[in-house]
């Protein structure tokens, strides 16, 4: 993608009524967002190559810092952008919640993308000792959903 056609789609979003536009090339990604009263902070994303980033995301989980000294402390984090949801459907049981014992291959949420529900499992035997998201919230790559402290 040339740079006077990227000024131009900048343009045309900015005039749009748009919140969010996603251009995914092979080794290039555009990404604008419009920030309006969301509740995470999030900036435009201009890469050429590697994986997606979530770019500007604040976590703002006051113990995180807490947990971060943990050794043993797992963080499972979305493999892709999406809308998070705890539980198969809106009548069931969350998944798991915080003070759940998790094993390896255990379906922690789901995300849904592009009409997908893709199943997130733990890659490790523990319990969740936090939350990141709500039910239903907009979610990044690489953004943090759980953390699990590990056993043994």
């Amino acid at each position: 993608m040339e740079f006077e056609e990227i000024k131009e789609l900048i343009e045309l979003f900015s005039h749009s009524d748009l919140d969010r536009l996603d251009i995914k090339r092979e080794g290039f990604e555009f990404k604008l967002v419009r920030r309006r009263g969301e509740s995470y902070q999030e900036s435009p994303v201009l890469s050429a190559g590697g994986p997606p980033t979530a770019a500007g995301y604040v976590d703002s989980n006051p113990t995180l810092a807490l947990e971060e000294t943990d050794e043993h402390l797992q963080y499972v984090t979305s493999p892709i952008v999406g809308t998070y949801y705890s539980a198969p459907n809106p009548k069931a049981e969350a998944f798991v919640k915080v003070g759940s014992h998790v094993s390896v291959g255990q379906t922690l949420c789901i995300v849904e993308a592009m009409k997908l529900m893709n199943e997130i499992q733990s890659d490790v035997s523990g319990e969740v000792v936090s939350c990141f998201v709500e039910n239903a919230q907009p979610i990044e790559y690489g953004q943090r959903l759980f953390a699990i402290k590990s056993v043994g």
